[in-house]
């Protein structure tokens, strides 16, 4: 049972992605809605990956430094372990998941309300391709402003690094900065981006699609809202092990 639910379920979704998929039917609402959705979607939330990148970059040279205490090992292993953990995993999985709290709970309640107010079904009845009309702009705007996020909790995280080194001196500043030069792989950057990207698409495809399918009233549309970030990071977590071992492997 479970089984065919899920199944069906992914049938629905595999649909509902080829409707998003058409061409615009007026390419200048098209833009206008694109631009708005990256606006909405990625620069208001940069208030929020700053404060988390910086706390969390902190952190992490506070909890390495406490762990690699042994003398054998060399004193620029703290930057060096941070770069490395803030590039592989934070700045793409774990910021993800964070914002698929915030950005798919948010594009699940708004298509959700339209749904249950009747406005998806007026659309419908002017012949415009709702799917595509609402989810198209969001899926790619989220898309396109997701790597310049990632880049900037990359360097924001290491910045916080940084500070804790200064304003503490767990570690000295040129150690520190030794250790993020040291054996600096670029694929890495890559690697996150890319990651970013397919993280990007579930986050806005998974979301649009639990709120254009919402049935009922509010409460259901909270229910979506919920259910579409829990399944955002389920899938957000599967990828995240697929494109590791894709990719670096």
């Amino acid at each position: 049972m479970l089984i065919t639910k899920s199944l069906d379920s992914f049938g629905r979704y595999c649909r509902f992605l080829w409707q998003c998929a058409a061409v615009p039917e007026k390419w200048r609402e098209f833009f206008k809605r694109y631009t708005d959705e990256i606006y909405k979607l990625g620069i208001d939330s940069i208030p929020l990956i700053l404060i988390v990148s910086l706390f969390i970059g902190s952190l992490c040279t506070i909890l390495i430094k406490l762990n690699i205490n042994n003398p054998l090992l060399p004193r620029y292993a703290v930057g060096l372990s941070t770069r490395e953990i803030i590039l592989l995993e934070f700045s793409s999985s774990i910021l993800c998941l964070i914002l698929s709290g915030k950005i798919g709970s948010n594009i699940a309640s708004e298509i959700g309300t339209m749904r249950v107010t009747e406005q998806i079904d007026a659309l419908d009845i002017m012949g415009i391709n709702s799917a595509s009309f609402l989810a198209l702009p969001k899926i790619l705007g989220l898309i396109t402003i997701m790597p310049f996020i990632v880049i900037i909790c990359m360097a924001t995280s290491l910045f916080g690094g940084y500070l804790i080194c200064v304003l503490t001196g767990i570690v000295t500043v040129d150690t520190y900065i030794y250790g993020i030069q040291t054996a600096f792989i670029e694929w890495y950057v890559w690697f996150a981006l890319i990651k970013s990207l397919v993280f990007a698409f579930l986050i806005a495809s998974i979301a649009s699609y639990y709120g254009y399918t919402v049935q009922g009233g509010s409460v259901e549309v909270g229910k979506a809202s919920t259910d579409s970030v829990v399944m955002s990071n389920i899938m957000i977590l599967v990828w995240d092990v697929i494109l590791t071992k894709l990719l670096l492997m």
